[in-house]
C-alpha cells in the first residue's frame, strides 16, 4: 500500500463551503475521527501508526510531507482554498505544517480506536 492524495472537489455558496471527506465505502471503516486546528508555523503529526489506515483532509494552505522509505520524504504543498486527502497505510510517516497565516483545519480519521493507555502511534519527525 502507498500513500493517495486526492484533491477534493467543493462546493461554494454565499454561506460557505461543503466538502465529502470520505468516500461512502471508507466511512464504515473509521474507528475515531478527530478535527484538528493547527496555529499558523505550527506542525501536527510527526508520527506514524503501526496498525492503523490514517485519512487525513488538510484545508490549504498546508505543507505535508510523508515518508514511505527510510531517508526519502515527500512534499506535497495544499494551496490556500485547496482541500485535499490523503489516504496513509501503515507505517508510513505524516506530518501535516500551517503555512498559512490564520487556523488551519485537519480532519483526521483512523481504522483504529484510539486508546490512550496504548496508542498507535509512534513518533518519526518529518519536521
Amino acid at each position: 500500500m502507498h500513500v493517495t492524495i486526492e484533491d477534493l472537489k467543493y462546493f461554494t455558496d454565499g454561506r460557505g463551503s461543503v466538502v465529502e471527506p470520505l468516500e461512502t465505502e471508507r466511512i464504515v471503516l473509521q474507528r475515531n475521527v478527530h478535527v484538528v486546528l493547527t496555529e499558523p508555523g505550527c506542525v501536527r503529526g510527526n508520527h506514524y501508526h503501526e496498525r492503523g489506515v490514517e485519512t487525513l483532509v488538510v484545508y490549504g494552505p498546508a505543507l505535508v510531507r510523508t515518508r514511505e522509505t527510510p531517508g526519502e520524504a515527500l512534499e506535497t504543498q495544499v494551496p490556500g482554498g485547496a482541500v485535499f486527502r490523503f489516504h496513509i497505510p501503515p507505517g508510513v510517516s505524516h506530518a501535516v505544517m500551517n503555512t498559512g497565516t490564520g487556523a488551519n483545519l485537519l480532519l483526521a480519521f483512523n481504522t483504529v480506536p484510539h486508546d490512550p493507555a496504548a496508542p498507535d502511534t509512534f513518533m518519526d519527525v518529518l519536521f
